[in-house]
């Protein structure tokens, strides 16, 4: 998965890592799950957000975890 949904710039929330478009920290994605809260919720919360973006940003610690996994 190539597309880029996270994005920093230290202009926007002092470089905090943010979704793409918006001002919408990604922390803020793992916060609502941590605290219990499906995908829908946190996309209700925060509009700006599509479901492809949030869903997405949910593959990519997978997929470095894959990537840096040592061969068996």
């Amino acid at each position: 998965m190539n597309q880029t949904v996270i994005h920093r710039d230290p202009e926007i929330q002092g470089g905090t890592p943010v979704f793409v478009g918006t001002r919408v920290p990604l922390k803020n994605l793992f916060d609502s799950l941590e605290a219990g809260e499906g995908l829908d919720q946190f996309l209700d919360d925060y509009p700006s957000v599509t479901r492809e973006q949030a869903v997405t940003a949910l593959e990519l610690p997978r997929e470095a975890a894959s990537k840096h996994a040592p061969a068996a």
